[in-house]
């Protein structure tokens, strides 16, 4: 799927955020603690759901639940 289909498409799951505590990035004013999240599409590494902002954004699975 193109990605950029990927806002209208229908969410694979949803996953909790565990934490925002990120040693590089600053994902806190994306990502809130406790908060459930669609996921439209997720690789070995990354999870790309769709953010506090409206936009799908890529995170590392750490993140989630």
């Amino acid at each position: 799927m193109n990605f950029k289909q990927w806002i209208d498409a229908p969410a694979i799951r949803t996953v909790t955020c565990r934490h925002t505590d990120a040693e590089k990035y600053l994902v806190s004013n994306v990502l809130t603690p406790g908060k459930e999240y669609e996921v439209k599409n997720e690789t070995d590494e990354f999870i790309f759901v769709v953010d506090n902002t409206g936009k799908v954004g890529g995170f590392y699975k750490t993140y989630f639940e």
